[in-house]
């Protein structure tokens, strides 16, 4: 029997980077689904001073309205010269949602001046699993590197033509969706859940 499992996210891309991730792994038996798939209902704010917090939060809301099990991340850039900022606000740091334009040019103002040997930086990444009545598990997965100097390469979105990881030459955005995956921070995450979510097949 197959088990619909929600991905509380409208993006495409995180929904099927799970799919590709349960392939590799070879569990069978869950079937993805997206927010776009089933009823609205009011998502809580991302409130919560951690990821952790706010994925699981998002999970909980999730499984409540549907009843299925859900599976919520929580991401961001963490810079070491801003004190591990913007964190969890980077999708609004400067000032309004999702303006990436906006946000890594901020992000490159705050580090004018900051030397190379100290533009550390993480993408960071949370998620949790939640089944009604059941289980919760919530996990971290981190992606190191450096901010460069200026924005490399067209594709990701966010952070990623700032983001050149570490041992790499390229930022995030000049690699392959599948490179991307198997390297990245939500990735990494994806991947620490793979044991509960095959409890959860098959159960």
């Amino acid at each position: 029997m197959t088990r619909r499992v929600l991905v509380a996210s409208r993006n495409a891309k995180k929904l099927n980077e799970l799919r590709r991730i349960l392939d590799g792994a070879g569990i069978v038996g869950l079937e993805i689904v997206g927010l776009d798939d089933v009823p609205a209902y009011d998502e809580a704010p991302e409130t919560a001073p951690t990821f952790e917090g706010n994925a699981v939060a998002k999970a909980h809301d999730g499984a409540a309205a549907t009843g299925m099990a859900c599976v919520a991340d929580d991401s961001g850039l963490e810079v070491d010269a801003l004190n591990g900022m913007p964190g969890v606000l980077s999708a609004r740091w400067s000032g309004e949602h999702g303006r990436d334009d906006a946000n890594n040019s901020l992000l490159l103002a705050q580090l004018n001046d900051v030397p190379d040997e100290r533009r550390g930086a993480r993408f960071v990444s949370a998620c949790a699993l939640v089944v009604p009545g059941g289980e919760e598990a919530v996990v971290r997965g981190e992606w190191p590197g450096a901010i460069a100097r200026k924005p490399l390469g067209d594709g990701g979105f966010g952070y990623d033509p700032l983001f050149v990881p570490d041992g790499g030459a390229v930022s995030a955005a000049q690699l392959t969706p599948a490179e991307k995956d198997a390297a990245s921070h939500r990735g990494r995450a994806l991947r620490l859940l793979l044991p509960a979510l095959a409890v959860l097949a098959e159960g």
